[in-house]
This record gives C-alpha cells, sequence and structure tokens, in this order.
C-alpha cells in the first residue's frame, strides 16, 4: 500500500493476517531505505515492525494510550499514525523528531529519550484514568534492557502492589544498545526458553472444573499444582510475585501469537505483563546479524550492502576512542585503575579497554545511579575508577554525584561524554546542563580540552589526581587532527592558558568554541580591536590569578560556552567579579538560552540560537564601544 497515504490506524481495523505481513515488509523497505539517507535508529525500529501493527490494530490510539520507553523504536507508530510523509527529514533540522513528540502528533503521547520512564508515566496515567472514570487502556511498551534501570523496577513494584489494570508490552530483543547484562537478565533468558505457560494453567483448572465437586481439599490442591506447574515451566516467577500475570514467551514477528496474547490481556483484570520475543534488525541481514550495537543506530548507508558510507578524506579520531584509549595506555602501569560505564561500552569506545582487561571493565546495564556509586565504592579502597557516561545520562546520576562521590571527596574519574550540543537526537540529548548541575558541588574539578592533544593531558591529569572528584567533558564526534605529544603529562589544576594575545578586550572560552573565539579576535583584529583569547579549560576552579590580572586592566570580558547559560561558566565569572570587588566590570556572555534545544545540525542549530562568530564579533564591537564612551 502507500505508506505516504496513511493518515491514522484505523485502516489496519479489516485488515487479514496475510495482508498485515505485507504492510510489514513494506514498512521494513521503507525504513532500510529512508534511514540510509538520513541515519537513525534502523536496529530497534525493524524489530518492532509486527509488534507496533498489533498494537494500533487492537488498542484505539490515541484514546488507549501506547507509551513508547526510551522512544528509539516508535518510527513504525510513526508512519501508522500519518507522518511517512515526513521521514526525508527524520533528526533534520526543522524535521522529524527521532523519538516521540507530542506536538507532533495527538498519538505521542509521552516523550522520551532516556529509558525506564514508560512505566511510571503509565501508573500516571493509570491513576488519573481511574479517578476521572474513563474506560481506556494503558499499553507502556519497555525494553528487556530499560528494565534494568532502577526507575522501572520501582514502577513495577508500585504498579502491581495497587493491582492496577495496564498491558506492560515486555520487548525482549536481548539487547539495549549493548547486548544486554545482569541478572535480570539472566531471568528473561530462563523465560525465553521456558515456552508457554498461562495457557497451561489455564486448562489445567478447566480440567479440574470438570471432576465431580470433592468439597474444599481438592480446590486448595488445585491452587498448589497450579503453582507448582508455575515454577515448574517458569524457574522463578519473577513478574508474577511482583502481582502481575505473566503472558509469554510470545513470539513478536507472529501476528496469530500477538493477537491470541493481546485479546487474552485485554480481557484479565489488574497489570498483564506480555513477554514478546523479537529480533532488533529483523528483516535486513547487516542489522539482524550485529551482536555489538552498531546497528542500533547508523549514519548513511548502503542498502544493497550495509556497508556505511564514510567520509571523502579520513576523519581524526573519534573523542570517546582518544579518552578510551588513553585511560587504557594508563591502565598498563596503574592497576588500580578500573573502567565503569552504563550500558554504553560501544558508544564510550571501551571494547579495546574490556578486551584488554576484562576483569577491570564492568558495564552495569541502564543504571547511571548505581554506576556512580559503584565508583565510589572503589574510590574508597584506593582504586582509581573511570566513569565513561553521556552528559545527558549524567543527569540521572545527580544525587550519587552529590552525595556518593563529591560530599565523601572521592577520587573518582567522570569522563562526560558528548558534552555541548549533540545534533540529531535533540533535546532530550543534548550535553548543555552538566556545568551549571556541577559547578554548584563542593570539591569537584571540572575541565574541557580545546583539542586532543590537551584532552589526552587532561586524562593523565585525572588519573594521577589524589585530591577528590574530577570531571572532563569532551564533545560527541571526532577531533580536528592536532599533533600529539608522546609523553603525558599533568595540567596544574585551575589553570588556564592565553593563546592569542590583546589588550582592549579578552574572550573567556574553552573546548568546542575556541575556534569561534579565534576567529572572531582575528576579524576583531582588522577592525583595529585587539582581543586576547583564554583557554579557560577549567571550568572550575577558575584560573583566580588571570582572573584578578584581566579584571584590574579594567577591559570587557566576554565568555563563550557551548552549555545553559544559567549558573554556568559565565556565571562564575560574573560572581567572581562581585565576590572580589569589581563591581563595574564589563561583563557579557554568550551561550545556551534558556530554552530545550531541538534536534538539527549542530551548525544550524548554533546559528538559530546565536552561538556564532558574527555574533560574538558584534557583541564585542559593542563592548569595545562602551568602553570606549566611558574613557
Amino acid at each position: 500500500m502507500d505508506l505516504l497515504s496513511i493518515k491514522d490506524p484505523s485502516f489496519l481495523k479489516g485488515m487479514s493476517n496475510k495482508e498485515l505481513e505485507v504492510l510489514s515488509q513494506e514498512i521494513r523497505q521503507f525504513l532500510i531505505e529512508k534511514l540510509s539517507v538520513t541515519g537513525g535508529h534502523i536496529g530497534p525500529n525493524l524489530g518492532v515492525v509486527e509488534l507496533t501493527i498489533a498494537l494500533h490494530k487492537c488498542f484505539e490510539s490515541p484514546k488507549d494510550k501506547i507509551i513508547w520507553d526510551v522512544g528509539h523504536q516508535s518510527y513504525v507508530h510513526k508512519i501508522l499514525t500519518g507522518r511517512a510523509c515526513d521521514f526525508d527529514t527524520l533528526r533534520q533540522f526543522k524535521g522529524l523528531c527521532g523519538f516521540p513528540k507530542r506536538i507532533e502528533s495527538p498519538h505521542d503521547v509521552w516523550e522520551t529519550g532516556h529509558s525506564s520512564t514508560s512505566l511510571s508515566a503509565a501508573m500516571g496515567m493509570a491513576i488519573a484514568r481511574d479517578l476521572k472514570k474513563e474506560k481506556s487502556f494503558v499499553v507502556p511498551v519497555i525494553g528487556d534492557g530499560a528494565l534494568t534501570g532502577g526507575m522501572a523496577l520501582e514502577a513495577l513494584n508500585h504498579i502491581g502492589h495497587e493491582k492496577k489494570d495496564m498491558i506492560v508490552i515486555l520487548n525482549d530483543n536481548e539487547m539495549s544498545i549493548a547486548p544486554n547484562v545482569g541478572a535480570i537478565n539472566n531471568i528473561l533468558g530462563q523465560l525465553r526458553t521456558a515456552g508457554k505457560y498461562q495457557w497451561a494453567k489455564d486448562e489445567l483448572e478447566v480440567l479440574l472444573k470438570k471432576i465431580p465437586a470433592v468439597g474444599g481439599v481438592l480446590a486448595a490442591t488445585a491452587e498448589r499444582i497450579k503453582d507448582s506447574l508455575k515454577y515448574l515451566l517458569v524457574s522463578g516467577m519473577f513478574f508474577e510475585e511482583l502481582g502481575f500475570t505473566y503472558l509469554g514467551p510470545i513470539d513478536g514477528h507472529s501476528y496469530e501469537d500477538l493477537f491470541d496474547n493481546l485479546s487474552y490481556a485485554k480481557k484479565t483484570p489488574g497489570p498483564v505483563l506480555l513477554h514478546v520475543i523479537t529480533k532488533k534488525g529483523k528483516g535486513y541481514f547487516p542489522a539482524e546479524s550485529d551482536k555489538t550495537g552498531t546497528w542500533h543506530g547508523t549514519g548513511l548507508y548502503k542498502t544493497d550492502t550495509g556497508a556505511f558510507v564514510k567520509p571523502a578524506k579520513t576523519p581524526p579520531p573519534a573523542w570517546s576512542s582518544l579518552v578510551s584509549e588513553t585511560v587504557r595506555k594508563l591502565a598498563r602501569v596503574d592497576e588500580r585503575i578500573v573502567a565503569i560505564t552504563p550500558a554504553m561500552p560501544v558508544g564510550s569506545k571501551l571494547e579495546g579497554f574490556a578486551s584488554e582487561f576484562p576483569e577491570r571493565m564492568y558495564d552495569v546495564g541502564i543504571a547511571e545511579q548505581h554506576a556512580a556509586t559503584v565508583a565510589a565504592g572503589l574510590a574508597t579502597q584506593n582504586m582509581k575508577p573511570f566513569l565513561a557516561i553521556y552528559s545527558t545520562f549524567l543527569q540521572r546520576a545527580y544525587d550519587q554525584v552529590v552525595h556518593d562521590i563529591c560530599r565523601q571527596n572521592l577520587n573518582v574519574f567522570i569522563g562526560i561524554d558528548r558534552a555541548g550540543l549533540v545534533g540529531a537526537d535533540g533535546e532530550t540529548h543534548q550535553g548543555v546542563f552538566d556545568i551549571a548541575f556541577l559547578r554548584h558541588v563542593p570539591n569537584i574539578v571540572v575541565m574541557m580540552p580545546k583539542d586532543e592533544n590537551e584532552g589526552q593531558h587532561m586524562v593523565y591529569t585525572a588519573l594521577n589526581y589524589d585530591n577528590g572528584p574530577i570531571a572532563m567533558r569532551f564533545p560527541r564526534g571526532n577531533g580536528i587532527g592536532v599533533p600529539m605529544d608522546a609523553e603525558l603529562h599533568s595540567i596544574p589544576i585551575g589553570t588556564w592558558e592565553t593563546i592569542k594575545e590583546g589588550e582592549d578586550a579578552a574572550i573567556l572560552t574553552f573546548g568546542t568554541t575556541v575556534p569561534m573565539a579565534m576567529e572572531a579576535a582575528a576579524t576583531l583584529e582588522k577592525k583595529g580591536i585587539s582581543v586576547k583569547v583564554v583557554n579557560a579549560r577549567f571550568i572550575k576552579p577558575l584560573d583566580k590569578r588571570m582572573m584578578t590580572a584581566l579584571l584590574a586592566k579594567n577591559i570587557p570580558l566576554l565568555t563563550i560556552e557551548e552549555a545553559v547559560l544559567q549558573g554556568g561558566f559565565g556565571s562564575s565569572v560574573l560572581e567572581f567579579a562581585h565576590d572580589h570587588g569589581y563591581y563595574h566590570a564589563v561583563i557579557d556572555r554568550i551561550g545556551i538560552p534558556d530554552q530545550f534545544i531541538e534536534h538539527g545540525d549542530v551548525n544550524s542549530l548554533l546559528e538559530e540560537i546565536g552561538l556564532t562568530t558574527q555574533e560574538v564579533v558584534k557583541r564585542l564591537t559593542i563592548l569595545a564601544q562602551k568602553k570606549q564612551q566611558r574613557a
């Protein structure tokens, strides 16, 4: 059928299973072709084609609430709800979002980009439904990887206790981004091999009812038999002990199996959990055979071979590789170094570390809070933990950073990956808040290098620092290709670097915005304005000596940061000026405004919010003019 003509899911109601199978193949081919041009989360979406179609055929969205956990597997949902015509703009500036987006469609009832939130949101919606005395189904779809998140377990406990009517879909593909780990994954493994048991229980009950009644003894015996059958067929029935009716395992690519179980679930009171087995990447061999998470989310690729489209020239190494390989190098001479990541060994490029030091590498699953406190525990025993975590996911471990790491002043090295704007993943993943939520916490050092060479020295600095926690921010993507020093050395904590002298004004910046500052300074030089450019590589603590010298010269200062302005680096400069009595200092700030930044290529996003060379030139020109007028 013409997928571009779909307006809503109602057309599914009259389709036969054979027609749905044809539709499944059409959707898969559509996704394979479209994502080869735009990039995106192809593996997760190819795996849920039949499941998504079945949900929209069995339920009445948006009256019935279908809630996607993480949301990177919602592309099929978007096609069925009338957005296929927008897929050429997927994850592009002002285009279709790669995650559920409430303003895009009434069928997107919950926005998410982080895992393990769906069950809690579903509980809130179920409570609201019941208080309003409405009749509808609440259907969260959560992956087996997301189930390792503590928030998901908290929600399961609450849902089971309250016995709320809810149909939880556990989409089990044995992977999140990387292969899943942990005891819960082992439980699911037992369930996968156990086969159906709910039907066997029901058939046993029907059989017993046919036996002439012989009093309460037989009834009690029947219950014991049913319970024994449960534990015989499914060892350690985790979900039923939590209060759920468990159905499964179910073939997530069989419409007959899906419809039978969904129909049964709709008639069952209380919380029901459907354990659906799917194949990530199904229908496209390169994605289906992936065991490492490479095809979880991709850039451009060739549809016929699955070969990724390479850039015209080989780019410098990725920042994640630079950091992880430097840690690996240092681990060869320091046996105290242990790497920890919350389900991101591939994204954080820790495969090499894991292969060389398997006993010193821990992937704890989607459990950022746990990862942070494990690192703290290691540090209490004089180990040197390296916590590799994306900026957006560090937000989820904020209390542990404050309470467990910083309060105890423990020597934990936090590698904050994807710091700054990340582009296509959009507002749920932009790494722009970490400076503001770390800077006010006592004891922690926060730094960011201007290039890869300085980055490797910062890693060395962090792992040799013994006075408390230290965090290094680094951006997504590749470095800029600078020469690398053979020998590593420590950088004195709290010291800045002047990379261009100037007398009329000064720019204070760090990381990805250093080139912007240098370009602006060169432009202003042609206008007769001499600008000093400072690599303010330590965001906390500030270089007090240099700050005092700059303020004493009474020249305008401009701070630039690819991070939120409120509570950010620029705020710390203003605070320093105030606290040291420079009440008339001329200071301006450029950074991320008070809004969530949506998806799109980074340059377009920077242009939209005015974080550009042109804006730097404009601001400093105005500051210089004001200084001249005051003089």
